[in-house]
């Protein structure tokens, strides 16, 4: 099947197939702080018991790949509209287990379309645990999810192979910051030169900022003074088993 543009829309052979292990989801708010409101939910993968993440992702490998990176998406949503999710759903995928983008979005598109989520609500985080083969796939993946709708997040800024490069080759619509340029920010003055060019170097290429990984009211506060509204982390919420953690109140308040 070729959709409008002559691109093969076809369910890809790759993502098909049942996994041996079982697998559920939790949920981590995203806050933007000057409103004091969720502005949306990561999804985490666990174990059906609350098993870390580490634990599933130990029985991932070449030849379950392609399904379990399906399986999480379609789970994540169906998750989400149980619990009744109005807000964002960010999803973790890896590059590599995109075989042919518009082809392995279909049970994505799919799930979305029965449970009526609009694909504006979808922001799928690239996770670049170690190189990307193909830079070009890459680029092709990302164009591909933002021509269908979607919001693109490049995840692990700072650290790892998430470089200055990927600004140019992807352009994302969003830069998750790494935790361990957040990490005690305000007594960090290396840390705080770094965050301050990101903050300016964002403005200019007109991409959102993420803090992930806040863990203290000194750490969220520092980062509201510079401007970044979107932040995430054990300060404001833990990922909740199966369930849309409540952001207290008075953890905004704290920030004024």
């Amino acid at each position: 099947m070729m959709d409008r543009d002559g691109a093969e829309t076809a369910p890809c052979l790759r993502c098909g197939g049942t996994l041996d292990f079982e697998f559920t989801m939790a949920f981590q708010p995203i806050v933007d702080v000057f409103t004091g409101t969720v502005h949306a939910y990561e999804a985490l993968v666990r174990g059906p018991g609350g098993e870390s993440a580490a634990s599933i992702l130990d029985r991932v490998d070449d030849h379950n790949v392609y399904t379990f990176d399906q399986a999480c998406r379609v789970r994540a949503l169906e998750l989400a509209h149980a619990l009744g999710c109005d807000r964002t759903i960010s999803i973790n995928f890896l590059p590599n287990a995109v075989y042919a983008p518009r082809a392995c979005i279909q049970a994505t598109l799919a799930a979305a379309e029965r449970l009526q989520w609009p694909s504006s609500q979808l922001m799928f985080e690239v996770i670049e645990t170690e190189a990307v083969r193909d830079r070009r796939h890459l680029q092709n993946i990302v164009e591909s999810y933002r021509a269908m709708g979607f919001v693109v997040a490049l995840d692990d800024f700072g650290t790892g192979h998430a470089n200055l490069d990927l600004l140019i080759d992807l352009r994302p619509d969003l830069i998750k910051i790494d935790r361990e340029l957040i990490r005690d920010i305000p007594s960090a003055p290396r840390r705080q030169r770094l965050v301050d060019a990101l903050v300016t170097l964002a403005t200019a290429l007109d991409i959102r900022l993420l803090a992930e990984g806040v863990e203290t009211a000194a750490e969220a506060a520092w980062l509201r003074r510079r401007g970044i509204a979107l932040q995430q982390g054990y300060y404001f919420a833990r990922p909740g088993l199966e369930q849309l953690p409540v952001v207290d109140a008075d953890r905004f308040a704290a920030l004024n």
